[in-house]
C-alpha cells in the first residue's frame, strides 16, 4: 500500500506545517499584543533615545534631558534693543507625555516587530497663553511709539507746519507665533515684527489747515463794535488761533477771550467790566466771590465773527459784533448751588529746586489755579496750561528722550504739575479718562500714582462724575507744588493700595562718546498695580485697579564701550533688556532697583537761593550742572 503510506506522510507534513503556522501566529499575536508597553529600539524623541522605556520613563527622560537646552534664553531684537526671555517665565515648556505618546501603541507589522524602529519624533510644546501674552506685552510696551500727528504752529504771526511722524507697534500675534516656534529650535536672535503706525491726519487735511492759518494772519481784521472800530493784527489773531485734531482733520479754533484782551483798550469806551462768580478759600473754607453784570462785546460772538472773515482777502476782513450786556456765565446765585463747600482732597509733590522747575511748574500752577469743573465736565491739563513755548512763559529743562535717556527741551518739569494734579484728582474721586505714567520710574514719585503729558501726543484728563462742581486751587513754593480739590465729598475716604513690583527688567548700559553726552544712573523697569479703594460708612464700596508698566532706563556712560572678546562690528551701544523676573525671586534685581532709587535723584546742583520771579526768557542752561547728571524729571514720553 505505497500510495496510502505516501498520503499519510503528506498529511503529517501538512499537520506539522499547520502547527508551525499556528505557533508562529500565536507568537506573532502575543508579540503584537505585548508591543506598545515600551518604546521600540531606535526610538528618539527630541534627540533623546527612549528605547525600551515605558511611557512614564520616556516622559521623564525627555523632560530631564531637553530642559537645559530648551530653557536657554530667547533673544528678541528691535532697533538696538535686545530683550532676553526665559522660556519658563514666558509660559513655554515641553509636553513630555504628548511628545512620547506616538512612540507607544501596538505594532501589527510583523517586519516592524523584528526590526528596530528608527523613529525620530518631534517635541510637542506646551504654552501658558497668559504668561506668554504678558511677556509679549512687555516687549510691545517697550517698542510702541505712537504716531505724532502734524500740527499747525503759530509763532510771531507766522504759521508753519510741524510735520507728523509715523509711530510703530509690535505685531503681537506674529511675535507670539515666532516665540513658540523659536522655543524648540537652536537659539539665535529673533527680529521683532514691527508695524508702522501712520498719523491719522492726512497731508490734504494739513495743507488745508495751513492754508487757512496763513490766510488768517496775512492781514488785519477790523472789528466793528457799535460806533467803535478796533484792529486785530495778524500776530494777535495768530496768538488766539489753534487747531485741534478731530478724526482725520485739523479744526481751527479762536480764543475769544484772547481776542478780546488784544482790543480791550480800543473797546474801553463802549464797555463796562463785569465778572463771573468764583470762589476764594478763606481760612480753609470756600467763599463765593460775587458776579457782576458788565457791558460790551461777548467773547464767543467775537470769536465767531472773526472766524467768519479770517479766510477772506484784504478789503473783506471786517467782523461786526454787537455791544450789549455781558451777563456773567456764572452768577452768584448759580455759584451758591454748585456744592463747593469743603475740601475734598489735597496733594503736595516735592522736588529739588531748579530755576527751570520754578518757572515751568509755576506757569502751570498759575493756569490750573481757579479752575471750576462743573458736573460731567472733563479737565484737560494740556488745554489748561497751554503749549510749552517761550511765548507762553515756559523755559528749557530736562525731559525723557528716546530710550529713557534724558535730554533738554521746552517745558521740562511740567510733569510735576501733572503728577500733583492727577494725585489730587485720584483722592478726590475724579473719573480717570486719560493718564499716562512716565515711561521710566522717577524715584520722587509714588510708582503707579503719577502722570505726565506731552503736547500733541497725549494728555492728562479726568472727569468730574459727581453731582456737584469741583473748584481746583494750585500753588507752588520753590521746591513743591500743591493742588487741592474743593466741593462736596461723595465718599468717606479714598485710599491707594499698592501691589508688589513684578516683571522686573534690569537696566542696561549705554556707551555714548558724543560731546553732548549726559551721564545718568540706570533704573530697573517693572510692573505695578495700584488700587484706588473707595470707602463709605467704614466699608469698602468700590475698587479700581490701575496697572502701570515702567521701562528700564539705561545707565548712560559717556565713554567708549570697552571691547570684549568676540564683539562684532555694530554691537556697541546696543541696549540689552534682561528677562522678566518675579519680584520675590529677584533679590539682586530688587537691590538694583533700590540702588536706582537712591541714585536717580542725584540732581544738578541748584543755585544758592531761588530767584524771586521766573526769568523773562529761557536761559541757555536751565541750571548749573557741575556733575553733568540730569535731573530725573521727564515731561515727554517719546521712547
Amino acid at each position: 500500500m505505497p500510495s496510502l503510506s505516501l498520503a499519510s506522510r503528506q498529511v503529517r507534513i501538512l499537520l506539522v506545517v499547520a502547527a508551525a503556522v499556528v505557533v508562529l501566529l500565536v507568537v506573532y499575536v502575543f508579540a503584537a499584543l505585548s508591543s506598545g508597553g515600551t518604546a521600540r529600539s531606535g526610538t528618539v524623541v527630541g534627540g533623546v533615545d527612549i528605547s525600551g522605556m515605558t511611557p512614564e520613563e520616556a516622559a521623564a527622560a525627555v523632560s530631564a534631558q531637553t530642559a537645559p537646552r530648551l530653557d536657554k534664553q530667547l533673544r528678541v531684537r528691535a532697533e538696538g534693543l535686545t530683550f532676553r526671555i526665559k522660556p519658563s517665565q514666558a509660559g513655554l515648556s515641553v509636553d513630555a507625555m504628548a511628545s512620547v505618546e506616538p512612540a507607544f501603541g501596538r505594532v501589527w507589522n510583523p517586519i516592524a516587530l523584528l526590526t528596530s524602529a528608527d523613529l525620530d519624533l518631534p517635541l510637542v510644546p506646551a504654552v501658558d497663553e497668559t504668561a506668554l501674552a504678558n511677556e509679549v506685552t512687555q516687549i510691545a510696551d517697550a517698542i510702541a511709539r505712537p504716531a505724532v500727528e502734524p500740527r499747525i504752529v503759530m509763532r510771531d504771526g507766522t504759521a508753519r507746519v510741524k510735520e507728523g511722524q509715523p509711530g510703530q507697534s509690535l505685531d503681537a500675534a506674529q511675535m507670539t507665533t515666532n516665540l513658540q516656534e523659536a522655543f524648540l529650535l537652536p537659539r539665535k536672535p529673533l527680529q521683532a515684527p514691527i508695524d508702522v503706525v501712520p498719523p491719522v491726519i492726512s497731508p490734504e487735511a494739513t495743507d488745508e489747515a495751513i492754508a487757512l492759518a496763513r490766510a488768517a494772519v496775512s492781514a488785519p481784521v477790523t472789528v466793528q463794535a457799535g460806533p467803535v472800530q478796533a484792529i486785530l493784527t495778524g500776530e494777535e489773531i495768530g496768538r488766539s488761533l489753534t487747531f485741534t485734531s478731530e478724526g482725520a482733520t485739523l479744526v481751527p479754533q479762536l480764543n475769544g477771550a484772547e481776542l478780546h484782551r488784544a482790543i480791550a483798550d480800543e473797546l474801553a469806551s463802549v464797555e463796562t467790566p463785569g465778572r463771573d462768580a468764583t470762589f476764594r478759600i478763606r481760612k480753609g473754607v470756600p467763599r463765593i466771590v460775587s458776579s457782576k453784570v458788565g457791558r460790551g462785546v461777548e467773547d464767543d460772538e467775537l470769536a465767531t465773527a472773526v472766524a467768519g472773515v479770517i479766510g477772506n482777502p484784504v478789503g473783506d476782513r471786517t467782523a461786526t459784533v454787537s455791544v450789549g450786556l455781558r451777563e456773567p456765565s456764572l452768577t452768584t446765585a448759580d455759584a451758591a448751588q454748585l456744592g463747593v463747600k469743603e475740601k475734598i482732597s489735597s496733594f503736595t509733590q516735592n522736588y529739588p529746586y531748579a530755576a527751570y522747575r520754578s518757572q515751568n511748574i509755576g506757569q502751570a500752577a498759575e493756569r490750573i489755579n481757579g479752575t471750576l469743573l462743573m458736573p460731567g465736565e472733563t479737565f484737560s491739563l494740556n488745554d489748561t496750561i497751554l503749549e510749552r513755548t517761550v511765548e507762553n512763559g515756559y523755559t528749557t529743562g530736562y525731559v525723557v528722550g528716546e530710550g529713557g535717556v534724558f535730554r533738554e527741551d521746552l517745558g521740562g518739569g511740567v510733569s510735576a504739575s501733572a503728577t500733583t494734579t492727577w494725585t489730587g484728582a485720584f483722592y478726590a474721586g475724579m473719573e480717570r479718562v486719560q493718564t499716562i505714567a512716565h515711561s521710566i520710574w522717577i524715584s520722587r514719585y509714588e510708582p503707579g500714582l503719577e502722570a505726565t503729558v506731552a503736547w500733541g501726543v497725549f494728555d492728562l484728563k479726568f472727569r468730574n462724575d459727581s453731582p456737584t462742581a469741583v473748584f481746583i486751587t494750585a500753588g507752588t513754593t520753590p521746591t513743591s507744588m500743591t493742588v487741592s480739590f474743593w466741593g462736596t465729598k461723595q465718599y468717606e475716604r479714598i485710599e491707594a493700595e499698592s501691589g508688589p513690583r513684578t516683571g522686573i527688567v534690569a537696566f542696561s548700559k549705554v556707551y555714548n562718546e558724543s560731546p553732548d553726552c549726559e551721564p545718568q544712573s540706570g533704573i530697573d523697569g517693572f510692573t505695578i498695580t495700584v488700587d484706588r479703594v473707595f470707602y463709605q460708612d467704614g466699608a469698602e464700596v468700590r475698587r479700581e485697579p490701575i496697572t502701570t508698566r515702567y521701562k528700564p532706563a539705561p545707565q548712560v556712560i559717556c565713554d567708549k564701550k570697552p571691547k570684549k572678546k568676540g564683539d562684532r562690528p555694530g554691537q556697541q551701544g546696543e541696549t540689552d533688556f534682561g528677562p522678566g523676573v518675579d519680584a520675590g525671586q529677584a533679590s539682586d534685581g530688587a537691590s538694583d532697583a533700590a540702588g536706582a532709587e537712591s541714585t536717580a535723584t542725584d540732581e544738578p546742583q541748584p543755585s544758592e537761593k531761588p530767584s524771586e520771579k521766573p526769568s523773562e526768557k529761557p536761559s541757555e542752561k536751565p541750571s548749573e550742572k557741575p556733575d553733568r547728571r540730569p535731573s530725573a524729571e521727564p515731561d515727554v514720553f517719546l521712547n
